[in-house]
């Protein structure tokens, strides 16, 4: 089974519905997602979020953020998803922000994506996030972010439905 057919199985078994606030992935999540038959009633919107400017307007991330630890950080992952889950009806948000490469931006080296995912449950707001550096074209790393934060999903929902705390900031 694919890791989107995975996903959509596991957002139907426990009555997910979806948002995605994507940068470096560009809507590639929410697109994979939308390959699978009856997708569409898990699926409630995706953002495609590339400049500063897009993420603090659609998603409301903090000008303060993005100075203080750059676009490609854990910080406005968070803010990402947060944002994507504000204006939404959706449950769940995932977030991905950074360099695809092939250059390094501002010290921080090509292939380095961080990501969040936020989740609504009883009231309380759940947000977990990661950074992880993949290895290869601007394409394979983007394919790989994008199935990677489908994979990580279930992981962390089951985190918020115990009322883990994430370990980052």
């Amino acid at each position: 089974m694919s890791i989107a057919n995975e996903t959509v199985q596991y957002l139907r078994d426990n009555a997910l519905l979806v948002t995605t606030a994507e940068s470096c992935t560009a809507g590639k999540i929410v697109m994979l997602l939308s390959e699978v038959e009856g997708s569409g009633q898990f699926i409630e919107c995706g953002y495609v979020v590339y400049s500063p400017q897009a993420k603090q307007r659609l998603l409301h991330v903090s000008p303060q953020t993005i100075e203080t630890f750059n676009l490609t950080s854990v910080e406005v992952a968070r803010e990402m998803a947060r944002g994507a889950l504000r204006d939404s009806t959706a449950n769940v948000a995932v977030a991905t922000t950074g360099i695809l490469g092939p250059d390094d931006i501002d010290g921080i080296p090509a292939g380095t994506i961080c990501f969040a995912w936020a989740f609504q449950l009883d009231g309380a707001c759940y947000v977990y996030s990661h950074e992880h550096r993949f290895s290869g074209g601007r394409c394979e790393v983007q394919e790989q972010a994008t199935e990677y934060a489908l994979q990580r999903l279930p992981h962390y929902h089951r985190r918020a439905q115990r009322g883990e705390p994430d370990q980052a900031p």
